[in-house]
């Protein structure tokens, strides 16, 4: 990701072809986020906070069961909602 902010308004969205378990890392991201696994039917399967990676091995952050969509946020913003 390689930058120091995001807009409060902003994310990144990653949607993938059939259901699983996707795995992220914080490897070149400078920022804490939130990561957000969804399923097929729109249902939150985990949020974490993902913090920056300072140092390898980066912390690998999954979901407990499967998911399709993964929405990627300024950190504490899910708390909000």
């Amino acid at each position: 990701m390689n930058r120091t902010s995001m807009p409060e308004d902003s994310g990144m969205i990653f949607v993938f072809p059939k259901p699983g378990i996707y795995n992220f890392w914080m490897k070149d991201t400078l920022i804490p986020l939130d990561m957000i696994w969804i399923d097929e039917q729109f249902k939150v399967v985990r949020i974490l906070t993902a913090e920056a990676c300072k140092a390898n091995p980066c912390t690998i952050y999954k979901p407990e069961r499967e998911a399709k969509y993964v929405l990627e946020i300024n950190a504490s913003l899910a708390a909000k909602y």
